[in-house]
This record gives structure tokens, sequence and C-alpha cells, in this order.
């Protein structure tokens, strides 16, 4: 299901990553929500959720990396 607001992101997003890093994940997670709605454009067996999970991580890992427990932006993004 797509995120309307930061507030509904899961704990594991919202208790590690700072708010603009919150955002990147909420965008990515509708975006791909939208894209990957049909099974075959999917890896695998995985569901839409999961599918959705992944591209988001990976789009916030474009900007943030992590420092010991904490994410922070890549210099240069």
């Amino acid at each position: 299901m797509p995120y309307s607001k930061k507030s509904e992101l899961p704990d594991s997003v919202t208790d590690n990553l700072p708010s603009h890093a919150q955002e990147i994940y909420r965008k990515a997670f509708n975006s791909a929500w939208d894209e990957y709605k049909d099974p075959e454009d999917r890896r695998g067996n995985e569901d839409r959720e999961e599918t959705a999970h992944k591209v988001a991580w990976a789009a916030v890992k474009q900007k943030y990396h992590k420092d010991g427990n904490r994410w922070v932006r890549t210099k240069g993004e």
C-alpha cells in the first residue's frame, strides 16, 4: 500500500532514517508500488510490497550511507 505521508512509514524507516531520507524512501516506494503491480514485472516470487521496499531502500542508498549506527548523507549528494 502506498504511503501518503512519512508518519505512515514502517518503524524500521522512521526510527533509523533522517527526515529527507524518509521522503526519498516514501516517494521511491510509491513509485515502485505502481511500476511493479504486475507479477511478471517482478523477480522470482517476490510480492509487490517486498519489491517496493527493496526499491525504496536502494533509492535511499544512492544518497545516504551508514556511518556506525546512523544514516548520513553521502558527500557530494
